[in-house]
């Protein structure tokens, strides 16, 4: 078995084991039981640190065929890929993989050509379920009768959900984004290739257990009395229904659940339950889909995303142009071309910021836009409100650099940051507040390499913020903040 001694890991290897081996639904626990290796062993694959066994690797390709990992028609393709990527010292063995794939040759052919179900990686458009209607529990979803744009978005994510049938989906953004309408808009879109369509929101944190509880009941009703007791058995028995049928489970606001400030991702204390519910939807073979909204990506899911796996994140940004545009129209505003533009501009494409300030400008100004941006950079209402909510859940190092980027208004470096920082902080500690800010949607890249900087809306709360800081402090007579971004007085 090769070993990379001296030089650097495979990581195109160690994603592709995992890959394979998420695909198939196994944790690392239960793959290294299978195959009679330790824990520790394949998570040194999956580092790319080192190769399994050519006897390991037949067996794990053996049970992969078996689980339909492979893309249809594509097997041999795939398993002589993969064979190749983990750098045997022997060469494949023609008469062994030719009697794997003669044993299968019968259900797969079964597969690709009859109606039935199959497996995440199978390049297929799912078939209405049988029955005709599916049984949809909207829960409090949103009514999203007027919708802007987003048909690249809609798109990307009905080809996630129908064709390649993923089994976690997660829409993150910042708050007022449009994540909540754009799923709402999926679940109209892809509802006709599902059995059963359930949308809950997390919004008021409810338990893991009674989400789950009402989750089973629209599945399959039954007497109270005859839910499982335990947590471990409530998942158990969702899974069982995900396999036995075509579900989609949106869980909107789980951001909700996680921590507040550093360790960005990670559960509540009281909700771990749902980080299971994560982990098992996003390993574990089924043929449904479970949709999140967020505006922070859960922990849990970091390691099982990727372009190949069945766990996919989409991050949304503003809307673009000509859906602002349709929006300010509809609001029947006044002004030039120019001005609508600084408009759209100056909220980042942020729906519901365009939406209050359109409102704005038509109560106070007579719809003219002109007058308004004279006033210079204001932001209102409920945006404040979400952007406050926001940075109460930032670490202090967070809340910092934010800040920061504020005070400086134009993409930077790492480097940049590190230079310009009033309070010196560690370089690990800086690289993880910017981790945490992207996390949570509220930096994005700049158009230099490495850079990055804040989003409009973000910029200007973090502006107005700062202000109102400093004038607290100007007031209390300690200089705290002001300090800290070089503004002292003199």
């Amino acid at each position: 078995m090769k070993q990379f001694s001296y030089g650097e890991p495979d990581y195109a290897f160690g994603q592709a084991m995992l890959t394979l081996r998420t695909s198939i639904g196994l944790t690392q626990a239960s793959l290294a039981e299978r195959l009679h290796v330790t824990r520790k062993a394949v998570g040194r694959w999956e580092a790319g640190d080192t190769y399994p066994k050519a006897s390991h690797l037949k067996t794990l390709l053996a049970f992969a065929l078996g689980q339909q990992a492979f893309p249809a028609g594509r097997e041999e393709e795939e398993i002589r890929a993969f064979w190749h990527a983990a750098h045997q010292k022997v060469l494949l063995d023609e008469q062994w993989l030719q009697g794997l794939l003669g044993a299968q040759r019968p259900r797969l052919a079964l597969v690709a050509s009859g109606p039935g179900e199959q497996t995440y990686g199978a390049e297929h458009v799912s078939a209405p379920p049988a029955g005709g209607e599916p049984r949809v529990d909207w829960g409090d979803a949103l009514d999203v009768s007027t919708f802007y744009g987003r048909e690249w978005e809609l798109n990307l994510l009905t080809q996630w959900v129908v064709q390649e049938r993923c089994r976690v989906v997660s829409v993150l953004g910042l708050g007022g984004i449009g994540k909540s309408a754009l799923a709402v808009s999926l679940m109209h879109q892809v509802a006709a290739h599902f059995e059963v369509v359930i949308w809950r929101s997390l919004r008021d944190a409810p338990a893991c257990e009674a989400l789950l509880d009402e989750c089973l009941q629209v599945l399959a009703p039954q007497p109270l009395g005859l839910v499982p007791a335990s947590l471990e058995r409530r998942l158990g028995l969702l899974l069982e229904h995900l396999r036995d049928r075509r579900a989609l489970l949106v869980l909107d606001n789980l951001e909700t659940l996680l921590e507040e400030g550093a360790g960005t991702g990670r559960m509540r204390a009281g909700y771990e339950g749902y980080g299971q519910l994560l982990r098992r939807v996003g390993e574990t073979a089924h043929q449904s889909c479970l949709l999140l909204t967020s505006r922070e990506k859960a922990s849990e899911l970091v390691r099982l995303e990727g372009n190949r796996t069945p766990v996919r994140a989409l991050r949304l940004s503003g809307l673009e142009r000509d859906a602002s545009r349709q929006l300010l129209e509809e609001r029947e505003l006044v002004g030039s071309a120019h001005d609508r533009e600084r408009l759209i501009e100056r909220d980042g494409g942020n729906p519901l910021a365009l939406n209050i300030v359109a409102q704005t400008i038509v109560e106070l100004f007579g719809g003219e836009i002109a007058p308004f941006l004279e006033q210079g950079e204001v932001i209102f209402g409920s945006v404040r409100e979400l952007l406050g909510e926001q940075f109460a859940r930032l670490s202090a190092a967070e809340q910092s650099v934010l800040l920061w980027l504020a005070t400086l208004r134009e993409p930077v470096s790492l480097e940049g940051l590190l230079a310009v920082l009033g309070k010196p902080l560690p370089r690990a500690q800086v690289m993880e507040a910017v981790d945490g800010l992207s996390r949570r949607s509220l930096i994005e890249r700049g158009q230099r390499p490495g850079s990055f900087t804040l989003q409009s809306v973000v910029l200007e709360y973090a502006t107005g913020r700062l202000i109102e800081e400093a004038t607290s402090e100007i007031e209390q007579g300690r200089l705290a903040r002001l300090t800290e971004h070089g503004l002292e007085l003199t």
